[in-house]
């Protein structure tokens, strides 16, 4: 395993306590002096508007609850700090018996990050509401449906697809997504 590349890796937390967790740590990085080792530190949370009163309360929806997101450097010296940190319980991907763990796929990871708003990569698409399109990948692949909403900043689509005998609204990352002409 390579210990000289930045990966994304999933650090599992107490369910709440993600982003005490990630203070906790972005404090370790500095008290410890790994920073030239551990990069960003990402609690997967998206704005969720709720009506209370009938007044509309903007309210954060953690999108993975007991996980964070850890683009790190694999050394010896980062995953100690990362691991004995309070409130993290371990990694997503390490079997245990002190087994460093694997890393995210880059696609997954950025497909989290376009989610919340922080992804690099913005996909250019030929694509407006109303166009019909085929899904590419995922469960629907194969499906065609008209695109009923865009999100750019998450870069997903609401597609309506039939399903069952019904229209049917699904959520569609642009990548997954080509117009049919």
């Amino acid at each position: 395993m390579s210990e000289s590349k930045r990966e994304w890796y999933v650090v599992n937390t107490y369910a709440g306590h993600e982003n005490k967790v990630k203070d906790n740590l972005l404090r370790r990085v500095e008290t410890m002096g790994i920073s030239d080792y551990l990069f960003r530190i990402v609690v997967a949370e998206e704005a969720e508007i709720e009506f209370k009163n009938g007044k509309p309360i903007e309210k954060m929806r953690n999108l993975f609850p007991g996980y964070l997101f850890v683009e790190m450097i694999m050394t010896d010296d980062a995953w100690y700090v990362v691991r004995n940190t309070p409130g993290v319980t371990g990694f997503i991907g390490s079997s245990g018996g002190g087994a460093k763990p694997f890393p995210v796929a880059q696609e997954e990871i950025d497909s989290i990050l376009r989610r919340i708003g922080q992804g690099e990569r913005k996909v250019n698409v030929d694509f407006t509401i109303g166009d019909s399109v085929k899904i590419l990948s995922g469960p629907f692949a194969g499906m065609e449906g008209t695109v009923d909403a865009m999100n750019d900043q998450s870069q997903i689509a609401t597609v309506l697809t039939i399903l069952f005998g019904r229209e049917t609204p699904t959520d569609i990352g642009y990548n997954d997504l080509e117009k049919v002409l």
